[in-house]
């Protein structure tokens, strides 16, 4: 996409501002599309997807279809907001009502948050690399997040947030969300990524790259939702059934699909649902758009 609009010869002002709305509305609609992308895929340990609603009693497709809808204006409207190179308050304002968006078409359930945190920020980094003519790449907009909101995003954290995430990580000690996204999404771009692109390199489809990606992740991530849910007992567990899917050729070996099936009966039997992992597939699915 940038490119195309590098390429092009210098243009008034009006013309300007006319790539740059195209641009953010693009940047948008990639940002939907991999979170589209990430709740369809089947089978997902533990996972919502259209086949069933995994370990989770107060969600199901249709849910995550309606916070979708919700959430369509949010990240234009963010990577407009990026352009102007603006502090992380403004980025967080924009946040805080996408969300309650969100809870509005829920009926109260979480169910984009991390996306609206995560993809927010990459969205509003490439609308700010966009804006300063430079190169649109993974690596560019992850870095562009560390770089102009990183120590702001740690500083926003609240010692007395009372969400899962939140307390988990005041109880087990890890990073969570604000580390990951403060550190450019490590998990994302050193994990999720390229196990995503060397399974499609492999002769992997779209779909089963991801399940392949969303394995990967799991079985590194200090995901809080699994901690949340199963203490160090079921973080273990999780990253154990997935080192062993991955050990034995992930997607690319005969037979994957029936016990990936089987490795989500699992988790669902211990009420494991490894959400943190969703959200780095997300972010995986649309760094590899950009």
């Amino acid at each position: 996409m940038h490119e195309a609009l590098a390429r092009r010869p210098a243009q008034p002002a009006a013309g300007r501002r006319h790539d740059h709305e195209a641009a953010a509305r693009q940047l948008g609609s990639l940002a939907i599309r991999s979170l589209y992308r990430e709740v369809e895929l089947s089978p997902k340990p533990g996972l919502v997807s259209p086949a069933d609603s995994g370990s989770h009693r107060d969600m199901d497709f249709r849910t995550f279809v309606r916070s979708l809808q919700s959430l369509r204006d949010y990240f234009p409207d963010i990577a407009r907001l990026g352009a102007t190179r603006p502090d992380f308050e403004p980025l967080r304002v924009l946040g805080v009502a996408a969300e309650a968006r969100m809870l509005r078409a829920t009926g109260g359930i979480n169910t984009h948050r991390g996306a609206i945190f995560n993809l927010g920020l990459l969205c509003a980094s490439a609308g700010a690399l966009l804006a300063d003519g430079a190169p649109l790449t993974a690596e560019a907009a992850c870095a562009g997040v560390t770089r102009r909101w990183g120590d702001a995003i740690l500083a926003a954290a609240s010692p007395t947030a009372t969400s899962h995430g939140a307390e988990v990580v005041r109880r087990y000690a890890c990073g969570g969300a604000r580390q990951e996204a403060a550190d450019g999404f490590p998990a994302a771009r050193e994990v999720g990524l390229p196990a995503y692109r060397r399974a499609l390199q492999h002769g992997a489809s779209p779909e089963q790259a991801a399940v392949q990606a969303l394995f990967a992740l799991i079985a590194v991530v200090d995901d809080t939702n699994l901690l949340w849910r199963g203490g160090d007992a079921g973080l273990a567990f999780a990253r154990g059934r997935a080192r062993a899917v991955l050990a034995a050729g992930g997607v690319l070996a005969d037979g994957w699909a029936p016990r990936a099936q089987a490795i989500h009966a699992e988790f669902v039997a211990r009420n494991l649902s490894p959400g943190g992992s969703a959200d780095l597939l997300g972010v995986t699915l649309f760094l590899d758009a950009l």
